[in-house]
């Protein structure tokens, strides 16, 4: 991430400064073959996870997406063994943020932002907290969740008051203030806009930066400019940064030389530099072009087509915003989907009864429930249920993912089933459903529901394009005990997996 070039904080134990210093001088590949060397040598869990961290930093900084979920489960897996210092889990859970917004994942990108803030919030401030609230403050700006960027920012600059110059260089972080600026200008409050631009350009200059900053600082004169602020110094040295790793460099160019052309009075040259201009959500919103467009037109006299391009902005911001509904909707369900799953299990809290994950029955449970209705000689029907594309969620997403996605699974078929109806996690993706009392047509009835059910649910918002569906097999219980019955159904449940063309 950019906000990892800059920090030198002398807290961090020796093997990971090795890693961090190349991240810091834009050297990302040297870092990860370091970290590499140290990971086959270092034995204390501590040292490990201070260099998988920094590791992780260098890839994200390189978008290496696909060598991240290892690392994220390495790292979340000496947590849980071992333990980690709040700050430490506060930084995983920024950078794993960070991680699930490149994915596309804005649920798990939230969920590991509040549970990083809450860790980093429990513990007096101390210079390694600079680092874990930076990268949180650079996700949640990506995100669009403004006030708590600069919330999150104002902690990294008091912190680093406690620090070195470097620290405060890396505090400084022009980027978080502009976007929230650009945003205020899009939706209208554009005297706000020009406060916080004001304040970047007249208190900052290029030596108060880190280098992948500069660029942002740039755009910042020339969007102030744009909106009739005056500048002192010339915002285009500050646009030319170059680097292969921060390829939004040239974006910050091309729009910056826009709006200086438009504050500059040469509105036709703005509006060419424009024509086929493009901006991510991230940066700058995708509504920044449209915006700029307006106040082009603005200035040639143009207020039709001003108004017109003003419109393109609204629709784009209103576009942004039904995202993040929908995924407060869809939260709210999972959470109360989830919430009466565990009050359904509640009966069954005794933990060598329960699965930790899901709270739902475990086998053992199983395993004393059907004794229990074969001994009462009531029949009825076993099914086994097995998850298609998992694997290749736990590949692409990491294991922290793939056990969101058996949380939910294991709400989803929770709600589906009838009451009355058994549910356990046997083990891995595996669960098992058994109908009391049905006979095999209501069982096939019972089955299509819970595979749409599960075919329904949106994992776009948790696991970008791997989709999850559901394969499952069914059997009698009365005439034979729950191990024949497990294995007539699992056997059904491999037949139909074979017989799809891409099993996973």
């Amino acid at each position: 991430m950019s906000g990892e070039n800059g920090f030198a904080g002398a807290a961090e134990a020796e093997p990971r400064i090795a890693v961090s210093r190349l991240n810091w001088a834009s050297r990302p590949n040297e870092a990860v073959a370091v970290a590499d060397e140290l990971l086959a040598k270092l034995h204390e869990p501590q040292d490990i996870l201070g260099v998988q961290l920094a590791k992780l930093s260098a890839l994200l900084n390189m978008n290496r997406l696909r060598d991240c979920p290892a690392v994220i489960d390495a790292a979340w897996a000496i947590i849980q063994e071992h333990g980690a210092r709040p700050v430490e889990v506060g930084e995983f859970h920024a950078l794993a943020a960070f991680f699930a917004h490149r994915e596309g994942s804005l649920e798990r990108c939230v969920t590991d932002l509040v549970r990083g803030a809450q860790a980093l919030e429990a513990v007096v401030p101390d210079i390694g907290a600079l680092r874990p609230w930076i990268s949180m403050a650079v996700t949640y700006s990506y995100v669009g969740f403004h006030r708590h960027a600069v919330a999150a920012q104002r902690h990294a600059e008091d912190i680093s008051r406690l620090g070195r110059v470097e620290d405060r260089r890396l505090a400084a972080h022009p980027e978080i203030r502009l976007r929230q600026a650009v945003f205020l200008d899009q939706r209208g409050e554009t005297g706000a806009a020009k406060s916080v631009l004001g304040d970047l350009v007249h208190r900052l200059t290029a030596q108060d930066l880190i280098v992948m900053e500069v660029p942002y600082l740039g755009y910042a004169m020339a969007r102030y400019a744009a909106l009739g602020g005056r500048i002192e110094a010339d915002a285009r040295p500050l646009l030319g940064l170059e680097h292969e790793h921060f390829p939004e460099a040239v974006e910050l160019r091309q729009l910056g030389l826009a709006a200086l052309a438009v504050a500059e009075g040469r509105p036709d040259e703005a509006l060419e530099l424009l024509e086929n201009a493009r901006t991510t959500q991230t940066r700058l919103g995708r509504a920044e072009v449209p915006r700029l467009r307006a106040l082009a037109h603005i200035a040639e006299g143009d207020f039709a087509a001003a108004h017109a391009a003003d419109r393109e902005v609204t629709y784009l911001l209103a576009r942004a915003a039904d995202r993040v509904y929908d995924l407060f909707v869809d939260g709210i369900t999972a959470r109360l989907d989830f919430d009466e799953l565990r009050r359904n299990v509640s009966r069954y809290a005794d933990e060598a009864q329960t699965d930790p994950l899901t709270g739902l029955p475990n086998r053992r449970h199983l395993e004393s429930y059907v004794a229990e209705l074969i001994g009462r000689g009531v029949h009825g029907v076993l099914g086994v249920a097995d998850l298609d594309g998992f694997k290749q969620v736990n590949t692409v997403h990491g294991h922290l993912i793939g056990d969101e996605v058996l949380e939910q699974v294991a709400a989803i078929l929770a709600r589906a089933l009838r009451r009355g109806d058994f549910l356990a996690r046997y083990g891995g993706d595996e669960f098992v459903i058994v109908l009391p009392g049905a006979g095999m047509a209501e069982a096939r009835e019972v089955v299509a529901r819970l595979s749409a059910a599960v075919a329904a649910n949106d994992w776009s918002s948790l696991a970008p394009e791997t989709p999850v569906t559901l394969t499952l097999g069914l059997a009698s219980l009365g005439g034979q005990d729950l191990a024949e019955a497990f294995h007539a159904a699992d056997l059904l449940v491999l037949e139909a997996k074979r017989a799809q063309p891409d099993s996973t």
